[in-house]
Order: structure tokens, then C-alpha cells, then sequence
């Protein structure tokens, strides 16, 4: 009777040192790669990075580049080529808050979907009120809705401290937009009006455009509705002479004042988590219901 084939594995610890020794080695390496503005010479072997790669399989198969022909990869700098290689080679990387962001860019480039995953939970795992706004814009870019939940959870929790972080400034119009659209921020509407001012005025800085401008792509989703009458009328004078907030917000804003109209789909009277209580929300809906 033929004995029953077991499949067993060893300890991959060992493997995985070994082959780390391979990365940016001589030895046998057959090709080589000209990397980043400094142009570093980093030698790999073609059949390791093509049995793990299919962006590298798909690049080797290239009949108009000659197998001694040096790859130039002008757009990635030489240190994270090499944290990539040694995923590949190992299948284990070495992260830190400067690399991971390259890197998780890498790993999307090149379709190395573990490896991304790995950056996502690390990512994910070292959020803190200063590095959870670099995640979130990370996630709205690179379409990570998984790290993305977890930023904007935990934005969430600490939305006052955050949102006076030089990371919420530096955000882009759309991360700002995903964070406003939460129901479950820890923080009074005027707050929240605060740090988008203080966001535009930054970011009108940085691209050189004028503040209402810049400020017009998000504030929409500041829910103004929210403001007490006497906060509204002071805002209204205010917007007379810096004209950061569309007229029609703030029309709209006043109307439900007048109407007292709320529909659940209406985002702009929805109460969120931090909403402080005033008298002139009776009848709307807590966020949790």
C-alpha cells in the first residue's frame, strides 16, 4: 500500500535569511537595475522577481530589451527598491514610518497585493492623532477603503485634537470631504468650521489661490444647519466681508431655521456624535439612531 503524502513545513525563519542574503548580490545575479536620480546600480536574479512578480515577469518578457541590458526604474528611490526586493526575495519586509508610504506606492505599482496588505496593517496598527490624517489622505489616494475605515475611525475618537494637527491641513480637498461626510465626529459643529478655515487658508497658501475658492470644495459638507440662529447671523456678517462660504450654504442653512424641515437623507441637518445640544435642534435625529 503506498504510504499517505503528507505536506509539511519547515521553520521559514532560516529560508527567509538566506534568501535576504541574495538581495543586491553578485552571486549569480543576472540582472541589474539602474535606480532612482542617483542612478544606484542594484543587481537582482531574473527568475526569482518574474516567479513572484507578474509586473516583472511582464517587464523580463520585453523581447526589445536585451538580456544584458540594465532596467532603469528612474520613478523609485534606490532604499525602497531595495525594502521590495527583499519582500519578494523573503516574502518579510522591514518597515517604518518614513518607508511605508513608498513602499505601500510600490506594492500597488507593481501588484504585489501581500505586500500591500502589509503595509495596510501596519499602517492601521501605528495610527496615532499624528500620523492618522498622513493614513487617511494614503487611503483616499492609493483606494484603500480598509485602511481608510480605520483612519476615519479613529479620526473619529479624536476629532477636536486632530483636526488641529498640521496632518489635517496638509489633507486634500477629497480626505477632507470622506472625514466631513461621518456623522460620528467627536466634535461641535463651530469647531469643525474652525479647522476647515484654518485648512483652506493653508492650503490657498500652498496652491495659490484664493481662499474662497479653495474653501468651496468641502465646506458644502460642513452642516451649518446645525448652528444656532444667533451663531448663524454672527457667521453671516463675518462671510459679508471675507466671502470664504457660498451665499447658497448659508441660505440654506437659515431655511431649515425657518422651515424646521428635516429629511433623513439630508445630511446637512444630521446630528453627529460631538454636536453640542441647542435649542433649535428639536426634532432631528441623534447620529445613532
Amino acid at each position: 500500500m503506498m504510504a499517505k503524502e503528507r505536506y509539511l513545513k519547515g521553520d521559514a525563519a532560516p529560508f527567509a535569511k538566506e534568501m535576504k542574503r541574495l538581495v543586491n548580490s553578485k552571486d549569480f545575479s543576472d540582472i541589474k537595475f539602474i535606480v532612482g536620480d542617483s542612478r544606484k546600480q542594484i543587481r537582482a536574479h531574473r527568475c526569482i522577481l518574474a516567479s513572484r512578480c507578474e509586473v516583472f515577469r511582464a517587464m523580463f518578457a520585453d523581447l526589445n530589451n536585451r538580456e544584458d541590458s540594465p532596467y532603469v526604474m528612474s520613478d523609485v528611490d534606490p532604499d525602497i527598491f531595495l525594502v521590495v526586493l527583499e519582500f519578494i526575495y523573503t516574502n518579510c519586509v522591514s518597515l517604518n514610518t518614513k518607508n511605508v508610504y513608498d513602499v505601500l506606492a510600490c506594492a500597488i505599482e507593481y501588484g504585489l497585493d501581500e505586500l500591500r496588505r502589509v503595509c495596510v496593517g501596519y499602517l492601521a496598527e501605528s495610527l496615532s492623532v499624528n500620523s492618522c490624517c498622513e493614513a487617511m489622505q494614503a487611503a483616499v489616494t492609493y483606494g484603500q477603503e480598509d485602511l481608510q475605515v480605520k483612519a476615519l475611525a479613529f479620526i473619529e475618537k479624536q476629532t477636536q485634537i486632530v483636526m488641529k494637527t498640521s496632518g489635517f491641513q496638509q489633507l486634500s480637498p477629497e480626505a477632507v470631504r470622506c472625514i466631513l461626510h461621518s456623522s460620528k465626529l467627536t466634535a461641535d459643529e463651530t469647531d469643525i468650521l474652525t479647522a476647515v478655515k484654518e485648512w483652506a487658508v493653508v492650503n490657498a497658501s500652498v496652491t495659490c489661490q484664493p481662499v474662497h475658492k479653495v474653501i468651496q470644495s468641502v465646506v458644502r459638507h460642513v452642516r451649518l444647519a446645525l448652528l444656532g440662529p444667533e451663531e448663524l447671523e454672527k457667521l453671516e456678517k463675518e462671510n459679508e466681508m471675507q466671502q470664504t462660504i457660498p451665499i447658497s450654504a448659508i441660505a440654506a442653512a437659515w431655511k431649515f431655521h425657518a422651515l424646521h424641515e428635516s429629511r433623513p437623507s439630508d445630511t446637512q441637518t444630521q446630528l453627529r456624535r460631538g454636536t453640542t445640544s441647542r435649542p433649535s435642534h428639536k426634532g432631528l435625529i441623534p447620529w445613532d439612531k
